[in-house]
């Protein structure tokens, strides 16, 4: 039986040798470096084999394996680990572009000595067109500020699909918005589900119209309530007095306000019956 692979998310830092970035834009391909290492393509090749290779081509002065390891940790990640609808991130100064890996690694020998022989075919996702940074959650920034030529970023995938969402729409959040809109949320979420009673409810109204300018806001007894909960008055130009009338309604969303609460609350306000109030529903 066939079983779809998870999609999985790498950052890749296309700097072999010089900026590398607009031909392989162009080129429709990502780039890695460690040209003069021929051979790691074969799929036989064990761990050992594989970082003796690198060894030989760029370490052999070298006391440890460090050196060596770290390269075929980012060689083996580019050959071995990506697969194709991969998402790859490419860091580029201040942005960052998105690319999609449609197939396996290659290897160009005319490209050796330009240093970016080995290669995998993408799609560069948003047109081809960069996206800023700021545009992306402190995690994924981060990753794209590592040392290595290569990293994992599997767990920021959702994170990197809604850059690329925010840029197809061109939409530019920022941390201020992100944190107004949840907020927004949080006290909504508060208010439907909170310790909120009707009293505490029609106090809250009163507290906001006060905040939008009124020069007074008053809360209708109950034993006078005949269809408005507050009245506020508000000075037009700072000339013309405006009395509105206000129904609270401390509903849940489901069920929602139905039409008929609404237009008896309008019937009944003091507009409707010769006042000079203009009635509201809020």
């Amino acid at each position: 039986m066939n079983q779809t692979k998870e999609q999985s998310a790498f950052v890749l830092r296309i700097a072999p040798s010089g900026d590398k970035v607009p031909e392989a834009l162009r080129e429709d391909q990502i780039i890695i470096g460690w040209a003069c290492a021929e051979g790691l393509l074969a799929p036989e090749l064990e761990w050992g084999k594989f970082r003796a290779i690198l060894e030989k081509a760029y370490y052999s002065d070298e006391p440890t394996h460090q050196k060596a390891g770290a390269a075929a940790g980012n060689m083996w990640r580019f050959i071995r680990e990506m697969k194709s609808d991969d998402l790859v991130v490419v860091p580029y100064g201040g942005q960052f572009y998105v690319a999609k890996i449609t197939g396996p690694a290659t290897y160009d020998s005319a490209k050796v000595e330009d240093d970016s022989a080995y290669r995998r075919p993408v799609k560069w996702l948003n047109e081809k067109k960069p996206i800023s940074r700021q545009m992306a959650r402190s995690a994924l920034i981060s990753r794209m500020k590592t040392q290595a030529t290569s990293a994992g970023a599997t767990d920021l995938l959702e994170e990197i699909k809604e850059c690329l969402s925010l840029a197809e729409k061109g939409q530019a959040p920022t941390f201020e918005s992100d944190l107004q809109s949840r907020l927004i949320r949080e006290v909504l979420s508060e208010l439907r589900g909170g310790r909120m009673e009707s009293f505490g409810f029609e106090r809250l109204i009163q507290t906001v119209l006060l905040g939008l300018g009124a020069q007074e806001a008053r809360i209708i007894p109950r034993s006078q309530d005949k269809g408005a909960d507050l009245l506020a008055i508000f000075r037009v130009a700072g000339t013309f007095q405006q009395v509105i009338a206000v129904q609270a309604k401390h509903w849940k969303p489901e069920p929602p306000v139905g039409r008929k609460v609404v237009e008896h609350g309008i019937s009944t306000s003091p507009a409707k019956r010769g006042g000079d109030s203009t009635p509201r529903g809020l």
